[in-house]
């Protein structure tokens, strides 16, 4: 499963990216607004300086528009930034045309704001490179978001649709593992659910252990010849 970081914040990719496990990064308008990136020619280029720090890997940039003349011209322009950009296109009916179009035409694209398989059906039938549910929004919602990633893989699979799940709106590392379990391609989520994937408190009770054992061992004389 490949690691994405959901942000536009540009030290926590570097973070992330610090790992060694970065994979990609998906972003948002709401994402851009929160880091104060505001205007096409300054958002076009925290893109790029985003696209160069994640070294070849894919870049999920989200269209604004709503009617397919509007997405697929921006897209376009999405798309001509850096190589690495998947322009991210709205589950609507308008958005699956759009899908089409940018797979006959060689772009990568991200469909966003999935909350069902009928929706994944279409979004693979229509071309597209990945496919995001939103799980968080759906556990919100009192259904189960684990399970639909688990549903959607298992039509992938049957059907041979080629296009990658990504796991998106991801509130905690333990959904991060669950959908690792249920044969998510991609996971997306925001640094900290990431970095909690790191802690256990056994982990810490250890290492606690071995240094002060390790101290010991320091404080120790060499034996008396």
């Amino acid at each position: 499963m490949k690691f994405f970081i959901d942000t536009a914040n540009i030290a926590q990719i570097r973070e992330a990216h610090d790992l060694g496990i970065l994979d990609g990064v998906t972003t948002n308008p709401s994402l851009m607004a929160k880091e104060g990136i505001r205007g096409e020619e300054a958002i076009n280029k925290h893109y790029l300086d985003i696209c160069e720090l994640v070294d070849g890997g894919d870049v999920s940039a989200e269209v604004i528009s709503t009617d397919l003349a509007g997405m697929i011209e921006e897209g376009k322009k999405l798309a001509a930034i850096h190589p690495n950009i998947v322009v991210k296109i709205p589950m609507t009916k308008d958005g699956v045309k759009a899908l089409k179009y940018f797979s006959d035409n060689g772009i990568k694209t991200n469909c966003t704001l999935v909350f069902s398989a009928g929706q994944a059906i279409l979004a693979a039938k229509a071309g597209a490179n990945y496919v995001s549910p939103f799980i968080g929004r759906i556990d919100d919602s009192n259904w189960d978001g684990v399970q639909l990633i688990e549903q959607i893989a298992h039509i992938y699979s049957l059907q041979g649709f080629k296009t990658e799940i990504l796991a998106a709106s991801i509130r905690s590392p333990l959904h991060i593992v669950k959908c690792a379990e249920v044969g998510a391609d991609v996971c997306t989520s925001p640094l900290d659910a990431i970095l909690g994937l790191l802690k256990h408190p056994l982990t810490d009770i250890g290492l606690a252990k071995f240094v002060e054992d390790a101290k010991k061992m320091q404080e120790q004389k060499a034996p008396v010849k």
